[in-house]
């Protein structure tokens, strides 16, 4: 999804979402399983490790405090993109970026938002598979009955002594299945190692949701 540096207006950033969610939902229903890549908090920096994470997925959700629309426009050479706006997110280039995007992918329901605090109510009453969330910079995995909570941490600028990584979504019929891969990030790009990847927690065939920082 390519995100210009003017806003697109209230109406056409939710037909474009609309239009993205539609061409990749038709690409995955026939085989029933996909791949999502996820990434948060990347305050405008995209590392060439993150992209390396990302490559070969079939859709990437940005849980927000995205920094710029050019993160957009370069995670969009990779593969469709749902986004949402983070708490720094404030700019003109980010007024029409939602709080909250949902989208359906082989047959799983995506919820986001990028600070799961300010999510109102009860996440089970959502009815979404996959709940995704941004803002603490902390990646994590939990399994809760009738639905998956991801955070897949920070990827921009280091946090404290926080991991820098990202997250690959696994959707298919045996239900939703997350792993966090931490970037290994070196001073010197000539001694950059390959990521390394987390198992994380299997989630059943259930209903589920999505983030906002």
């Amino acid at each position: 999804m390519l995100v210009p540096d003017r806003s697109l207006g209230k109406q056409s950033l939710p037909r474009l979402h609309s239009t993205i969610m539609k061409r990749a939902g038709r690409r995955h229903q026939v085989r029933g399983r996909a791949v999502v890549g996820v990434i948060a908090d990347t305050h405008g920096l995209l590392r060439p490790e993150a992209v390396a994470a990302l490559k070969g997925v079939d859709m990437i959700v940005h849980a927000g405090d995205i920094g710029s629309a050019a993160i957009l426009a370069e995670l969009g050479a990779i593969a469709p993109v749902v986004a949402v706006r983070g708490n720094n997110d404030r700019d003109v280039w980010a007024a029409s970026i939602p709080e909250i995007a949902t989208a359906e992918i082989a047959g799983s329901r995506l919820y986001v938002i990028h600070d799961l605090k300010t999510l109102a109510g009860d996440p089970a009453g959502l009815g979404v598979d996959v709940i995704i969330s941004g803002h603490s910079h902390q990646p994590s995995v939990r399994q809760q009955p009738g639905y998956l909570l991801l955070n897949p941490g920070s990827a921009g600028p280091r946090r404290f002594s926080l991991p820098i990584a990202v997250a690959r979504l696994h959707l298919g019929h045996a239900g939703p299945r997350a792993e966090i891969v931490e970037l290994a990030i070196s001073a010197a790009p000539s001694q950059r190692r390959p990521a390394a990847r987390r198992a994380g927690l299997d989630g059943g065939r259930v209903r589920g949701a999505v983030s906002r920082p």
